[in-house]
């Protein structure tokens, strides 16, 4: 919510890698929904904040019933890096996995000491639960094969939809790579509430181990790609 310190640049550069961008506005309170429009992006908006989880289904059913095949999302605060994209369309080519997942872990030093080990620790349990080495879980920068999505039984609709996707896709045995990224964090301030979102993730958690009954297997090229930016508020 209320990104327009970063929107239409980050736009600007996500169109200099794939044309079609759209961007989610979770009921922003400023001139979000301007700026991204100026910039060349198609712009969906909810009235009301519904959460970073609901922003992103909204944009993901967007894209399917358009007819897209794959879709890319990163964050509409700036800490993603445009550049990075084409890193993510060469693993889709050349190994054509279900998802795609951006990796700050192997060079953390840009994160902040909190976040860098709380991403940590609930990547290791996610991985456990898995069955499979997931080392950034949280993080939103992702290429995901829409078909594969579309099958997944999703109840997240906040901070927790990282983890309730990616523990998805490896629950149905689909194939996911990791592809190093950028870490840009600036004075940016944290949408994540501490306790509500850590209450909410812990909860998520608890149903997610309940309807894990075994581990998961590990088993082209997008011929369509569609970015979008969500931008969400999680006040609620």
């Amino acid at each position: 919510m209320n990104e327009v310190s970063t929107i239409a640049e980050l736009v600007t550069a996500v169109r200099q890698h794939i044309p079609n961008v759209v961007v989610i506005d979770d009921g922003s309170t400023d001139n979000t929904s301007f700026l991204a429009k100026g910039a060349g992006a198609e712009v969906i908006r909810h009235e009301s904040p519904r959460g970073k989880g609901a922003a992103l289904k909204t944009g993901w059913e967007h894209a399917r019933r358009s007819g897209f095949e794959w879709v890319l999302t990163l964050d509409g605060d700036g800490q993603h890096w445009a550049g990075d994209i084409p890193a993510f369309l060469e693993v889709a080519e050349r190994c054509e996995p279900e998802l795609i997942v951006g990796n700050r872990m192997d060079n953390p030093a840009g994160m902040p000491w909190l976040r860098r080990n709380v991403n940590r620790w609930m990547s290791q349990r996610i991985s456990n639960l898995a069955g499979l080495r997931l080392p950034d879980s949280q993080c939103g920068f992702r290429l995901m094969k829409l078909k594969a999505w579309s099958k997944l039984s999703l109840t997240a609709t906040r901070f927790e939809i990282e983890s309730d996707v990616l523990l998805g896709f490896a629950a149905r045995g689909y194939s996911i790579e990791f592809v190093p990224i950028q870490v840009i964090y600036k004075s940016e301030r944290s949408k994540i509430h501490p306790v509500r979102d850590t209450i909410r993730w812990f909860r998520w958690w608890r149903q997610a181990r309940e309807q894990m009954s075994g581990r998961p297997a590990r088993q082209a090229l997008p011929k369509r790609v569609i970015a979008i930016p969500p931008e969400a508020d999680e006040r609620g």
